[in-house]
């Protein structure tokens, strides 16, 4: 066989390879997702098995203590089972009640595109909903008592249960979410972005602990994109504002500038973009513009695949002011000229500020043609311990060894 021969067939045997082994990873997800949503299945059945029968024998709380000491002499090399988390598994039963899930779907299928207003409404309603069983008077096993509360086929209950968010939701994040004792439409918007977003269980928690929710959907927020974008564009990028944000800058200064502040943000760029949202990528910084005879240099611009759309940044180390919505909106006729493609849409002007009179602001954005959101941010220091790396950082180790020559050299 010639080399070119050769060559071709390597080239379609490492293609194979290649396939093959794609099919293995995804494999290999799928079946780590399907395990985690019947550990979950199991975990809500077991629950709901518990609470059914203190409810109808009166047994009370020592039902678990006696349940876990029973599993753990019977089955010694069965985890999951502790009393701690037997008491979860109630309380997840109880949080989400098969009519709370088939909800959860019929709300899914209400916001396939999301807008504050439409949100806030449907988180409303799961809030003030009443979902409640009642007890029976049969005695099965655990799937047929199950089938018997909710009077539904277990395999029909299961089609339900993994149809629902909470079938994709890892259940260290149901614990925190069980812990924040977050109303029922709450906790379904939470493990909705959980799931979209990817987060951890720990970036759930600060998510949670820094009530995102309050932020981008029931916080009042000061923007113009209904006069200035069509319906559809208009409603995701006023979804996607936040009011305020929270940028995590250990190290800044108390009495922080704008430059000192980018440095920060771009230093800690991943940080700064999963405080944004869901979809932005970092452009650029400082980027600069020769308009005329004249230098310019905008503070940030990122770019927003869920709006196909550039986003300019202003940071202001001061509250609002009138004019600053001046400047930000020459930055978006500039980007709009230079940068924008014909496959972007309008480009956004996103003003952060230290503050800001939400009626002054509201003002200064009348008349304006192009899009513009104000929003206060707020810069926090406190880094939980759980996300802390065990080394120190490279700027860390650089500080120390030059203080350590220096003390070499003057000593």
């Amino acid at each position: 066989m010639s080399n070119n021969g050769h060559n071709i067939e390597k080239t379609n045997f490492d293609a194979f390879i290649n396939a093959v082994g794609s099919e293995i990873q995804q494999a290999q997800v799928r079946l780590i997702t399907a395990a985690n949503a019947q550990m979950l299945f199991h975990y809500w059945k077991m629950g709901n098995y518990i609470l059914y029968h203190q409810q109808l024998h009166g047994w009370g709380s020592k039902t678990i203590k006696q349940l876990a000491k029973a599993i753990r002499l019977n089955f010694p090399e069965k985890k999951g089972y502790s009393e701690r988390n037997l008491t979860y598994m109630c309380q997840f039963a109880k949080a989400y009640p098969l009519r709370a899930l088939q909800s959860f779907i019929e709300t899914d299928a209400k916001l396939i595109a999301p807008s504050v207003e439409r949100i806030a409404d449907e988180v409303r309603y799961l809030n003030d909903a009443q979902f409640t069983q009642e007890p029976l008077a049969q005695i099965h096993n655990v799937a047929r008592t199950v089938s018997d509360i909710y009077r539904m086929e277990i395999k029909d209950i299961e089609s339900v249960f993994m149809a629902s968010p909470v079938a994709r939701t890892n259940w260290a994040s149901h614990v925190i979410m069980l812990n924040s004792s977050l109303p029922l439409g709450v906790s379904y918007w939470y493990m909705k972005q959980s799931v979209e977003m990817g987060w951890s269980s720990n970036v759930l928690k600060i998510q949670i602990e820094t009530n995102l929710y309050s932020r981008q959907i029931s916080n009042n927020k000061v923007n113009n994109f209904t006069a200035t974008l069509p319906a559809p564009q208009s409603d995701l990028a006023n979804y996607l504002l936040k009011d305020p944000y929270i940028f995590d800058l250990a190290g800044t200064k108390e009495k922080a500038d704008e430059r000192d502040i980018e440095e920060q943000l771009v230093k800690h760029v991943t940080r700064y973009l999963l405080e944004m949202g869901n979809g932005f990528a970092f452009v650029a910084r400082q980027k600069h513009f020769q308009i005329g005879n004249s230098d310019f240099y905008a503070d940030l611009i990122l770019y927003s695949i869920p709006l196909h759309a550039y986003i300019v940044v202003e940071l202001k180390a001061t509250p609002f002011k009138p004019e600053y919505a001046g400047q930000l909106n020459f930055y978006i006729n500039v980007v709009d000229d230079k940068l924008r493609g014909e496959h972007d849409n309008k480009t956004i002007g996103l003003l952060l500020c230290k503050g800001k009179d939400e009626v002054v602001a509201q003002y200064a954005l009348t008349g304006y043609d192009q899009p513009i959101g104000i929003s206060d941010y707020q810069l926090s220091k406190a880094i939980p311990e759980n996300l802390k790396s065990a080394l120190p950082s490279i700027e860390e180790v650089e500080e120390e060894l030059t203080s350590f020559l220096d003390k070499d050299k003057n000593p």
